[in-house]
């Protein structure tokens, strides 16, 4: 989902971000009205960790003590592991140029990093980030997640795909919908408390999806957790979502913020 925001010209990118100061018109204008009877939730801060400003997020996994972080755009794609307290890459690798690297999904002792238009996901090791394989899928690429026993992907539609986790081949494809109205732009991905969570690109908000019937159960309004003035000005978005299931917490982030946030989720 990199061309937009790389080629929208600053006149664009201020009435983007004047969308996201407003909540609900920004929600209106880029996703349609949410259902009167889906439930709300907003956050609470509880810590914020540096984040490498120059980072273009597109998938984010926490894991052992750590962050996996897959980077995009074409020729600054990375895969690689960072330090929670500090925002220090511990350990990095270099996407071919050609790549624009998107979504990212810890399956074992695999990494799956997908790429945007290419149709092609790679497989690292997780302890090395040495590139053992690669598979291909007949969509673009944007999140993948997995939570022990599903591998779902999306590719900026309102349709996300399940996928067998050890030959990556589509098993089922679900329509999430609002209200009985389809959303799409679906973004990065993470399965939470058995529930998928995904960023709506150009917006600041979450959905909460049911993995079996597609409907959204909540959708979380993270407007302001990164201000307007102290994004980039290309309005660099929200974009990253990792749950540490030891401890149960949720972070989140967007591309190119300074800063990753934990957060607690309270209803409106």
């Amino acid at each position: 989902e990199g061309v937009p925001v790389r080629r929208i010209s600053r006149r664009l990118a201020t009435t983007t971000l004047s969308f996201l100061a407003a909540p609900a018109l920004a929600y209106y204008a880029l996703q349609g009205r949410p259902d009167p009877g889906t439930p709300r939730y907003s956050y609470r801060v509880i810590k914020a960790f540096p984040h490498d400003p120059t980072a273009f997020t597109q998938g984010l996994v926490f894991a052992d003590g750590i962050f996996y972080e897959s980077t995009g755009l074409r020729g600054q794609s990375t895969l690689r592991k960072v330090r929670p307290e500090t925002g220090a890459i511990i350990q990095q690798v270099k996407v071919e140029d050609r790549y624009f690297a998107e979504g990212l999904a810890l399956v074992g002792d695999e990494l799956l990093q997908l790429t945007w238009e290419e149709n092609t996901g790679f497989v690292y090791d997780k302890t090395t980030l040495r590139l053992t394989g690669t598979f291909t899928y007949p969509t673009e690429g944007w999140g993948i997640a997995w939570d022990g026993r599903q591998l779902v992907m999306s590719d900026g539609s309102a349709n996300l795909y399940f996928l067998d986790p050890k030959t990556r081949s589509r098993q089922r494809v679900l329509t999430v919908t609002d209200g009985g109205r389809s959303v799409a732009r679906l973004n990065e991905l993470e399965f939470v408390r058995g529930e998928i969570w995904a960023n709506v690109w150009q917006t600041d908000r979450i959905a909460r999806i049911n993995p079996v019937t597609g409907r959204v159960k909540g959708w979380i309004d993270l407007t302001d957790l990164l201000r307007p003035e102290a994004r980039g000005p290309e309005g660099d978005v929200l974009n990253g979502i990792a749950w540490d299931r030891a401890s149960d917490r949720i972070f989140v982030t967007g591309k190119k913020w300074p800063w990753l946030f934990q957060i607690e989720i309270v209803p409106v």
